[in-house]
């Protein structure tokens, strides 16, 4: 299909809530990524046993072919694909076309992107169960008056956002069903981000966002659940390698903040982690079982 045809089939949704057969909801794991996945064994380990409930896609670059065996979970995953630009609109569009693929499935409920270099800092059940459990979706939308928020806006933009309306997040969502139909439905706000969110704007940090909370304002929980390091100065957030991995580390990742849950205080906020080097696999298989719950 054409992206055209991909987003209007993708955009149905039952008129009837209620399902007159046996589904179980599935969480679909959308990798965004220009080629390999160098930590795909941590994601075999974190995925081994719970088949049925999870669904796999993977957009890379056009040119990009994996070579995974018949017996992984990322064997024939990848989806027809264009070129994603960071900070562009094609890079929505790709999230756009993740999202679309995964909605003709009709047993996928929650949907979460990730990169290559991400990686899951809890089990399986506990990730399942947080997203089964939540009566939000995790969609980062802050008012940022700043240069990097307000200051990207562009006054084109009218009627369709207006200035207060501009909103900035983290790439990295997870969405329900229902905010991933809107996502992929839209064509008000994506045509104004096309032609006016050019570079020094960054789409991806402001189209998605800014989009639902104008929409769906009470459906976000307003935070991401994949932790990223943004404490060295640097246009993009922290790498960890190989010496960077420890139990102290990871163990920091995992409960070192508080955040808001259903409303109530929790230090279970994240559920992912980026960014992670090809070399910080062996000590990531080797932590693991201890310290995430896994493998």
């Amino acid at each position: 299909m054409t992206d055209e045809e991909l987003l209007w089939r993708a955009s149905f949704a039952p008129g009837i809530r209620r399902y007159p057969f046996r589904r179980v909801p599935k969480v679909a794991f959308m990798f965004l990524t220009r080629g390999p996945l160098p930590l795909a064994p941590l994601w075999e380990r974190f995925f081994r046993g719970h088949e049925g409930r999870y669904s796999i896609y993977v957009h890379a670059l056009p040119s990009y072919r994996a070579n995974f065996t018949s017996g992984s979970v990322f064997y024939r995953r990848q989806i027809p694909s264009k070129v994603a630009e960071w900070g562009k609109m094609t890079m929505c569009d790709a999230e756009r076309r993740l999202l679309a693929n995964a909605l003709l499935d009709i047993s996928n409920e929650w949907f979460v992107l990730v990169s290559e270099s991400c990686i899951p800092v809890f089990d399986f059940n506990t990730t399942y169960q947080y997203f089964l459990n939540s009566s939000q979706s995790f969609v980062m939308a802050i008012d940022d008056p700043g240069p990097y928020g307000r200051g990207r806006y562009n006054w084109n933009m009218t009627p369709e956002v207006e200035l207060d309306q501009w909103r900035k997040g983290s790439q990295w969502f997870e969405v329900s069903r229902e905010l991933a139909i809107e996502i992929v439905k839209d064509t008000v706000y994506h045509p104004k981000f096309k032609e006016f969110c050019k570079p020094s704007c960054y789409a991806d940090e402001h189209y998605i966002q800014t989009m639902l909370s104008i929409e769906v304002p009470q459906a976000l929980a307003n935070r991401s659940v994949t932790w990223v390091d943004w404490s060295r100065i640097s246009a993009h957030p922290a790498r960890f390698g190989r010496s960077d991995i420890t139990e102290e580390f990871l163990r920091g990742v995992r409960a070192g903040q508080t955040c808001l849950y259903n409303d109530q205080n929790t230090t279970l906020c994240f559920l992912f982690a980026r960014k992670f080097a090809p070399s910080a696999l062996e000590p990531l298989l080797e932590l693991a079982p201890t310290v995430l719950g896994f493998g």
